[in-house]
């Protein structure tokens, strides 16, 4: 019995342990309005993440990523939007991002939410966008969102980690 407890301790220590991704949280309110992102942030921490043999064409739900670590990614918006074309209501919705080209990113505004990362339905999209991409000057160590008031009612939706950076743009009604 000590042997298999040795060797469950030494397996738990040698595993990454995705709960180290740090809680974040991104907002920004425009008209009085606020639009908010829930996540946990991951490190690329020497690891190559995206396309075939990355971290996450193992995940099960591949090329679906829950566009974070942990918990699903919560988005809430107190206004009704337009992302890129997609309608999207007032209300909770989990961000999912298609990786399936690495260059080419759609981001899943789907209706389900409260749920795990690695539990995805198709079946509960609310839609898909494509997002512009472009290659940061330098790795981005800590995945990050950024949302910009950009004028006009306006905001621009930035998805920055490893060599990728995906923006979509956002109207408030």
């Amino acid at each position: 019995m000590k042997v298999f407890a040795v060797a469950a301790a030494v397996l738990a220590l040698s595993v990454p342990s995705f709960s180290q991704s740090p809680k974040a949280t991104e907002s920004v309110k425009v008209g009085g309005k606020s639009i908010s992102i829930v996540y946990s942030a991951p490190s690329v921490r020497g690891r190559q993440i995206f396309g075939d043999g990355g971290l996450i064409s193992h995940d099960p739900n591949y090329p679906v990523w829950r566009a974070g670590a942990n918990s699903a990614t919560a988005f809430h918006t107190d206004a009704d939007l337009v992302v890129n074309g997609l309608a999207v209501p007032a209300g909770d919705y989990t961000l999912y991002v298609n990786v399936q080209d690495p260059d080419n990113w759609e981001l899943i505004v789907n209706k389900q939410t409260g749920q795990w990362g690695l539990t995805y339905k198709q079946s509960e999209d609310l839609g898909r966008v494509k997002m512009a991409m472009s290659k940061p000057a330098a790795v981005v160590e800590v995945c990050k969102y950024t949302l910009a008031d950009v004028g006009g009612g306006k905001v621009k939706l930035d998805l920055a980690w490893e060599k990728h950076s995906a923006t979509v743009p956002i109207t408030v009604k």
